[in-house]
């Protein structure tokens, strides 16, 4: 037999709230000893870029000294900056592709 001197409460429910993940930029450094071609392939390789595009963005840290190359999240930007560097390590070229926060 059910007692009736017991109240019963609806459950809330809570409603969680999901945040963006934070996004990077993977950037370009300009060097006086990387050949032109050579920073073409590696962004057309890593980044998946187009001959034109990966020219331009080659093209803006030349004139520059840096270029954004791609904007994504964190894990995203660092293992593509660093398959960049190793190709150019392994080439003996001092490329560089650093990451840094969006603002």
């Amino acid at each position: 037999m059910p007692r009736k001197d017991i109240a019963v409460k609806p459950k809330q429910q809570t409603k969680l709230q999901l945040q963006k993940p934070k996004l990077y930029k993977v950037i370009l450094n300009n060097d006086d000893y990387t050949p032109r071609e050579f920073v073409t392939i590696v962004l057309k390789a890593v980044f998946r870029m187009s001959a034109d595009t990966s020219n331009r963005v080659m093209m803006t840290a030349h004139k520059f000294g840096k270029a954004v190359v791609v904007v994504c999240t964190k894990d995203i930007a660092e293992t593509k900056s660093t398959e960049a560097n190793d190709l150019a390590k392994d080439a003996s070229f001092p490329l560089l592709f650093t990451t840094e926060p969006e603002e």
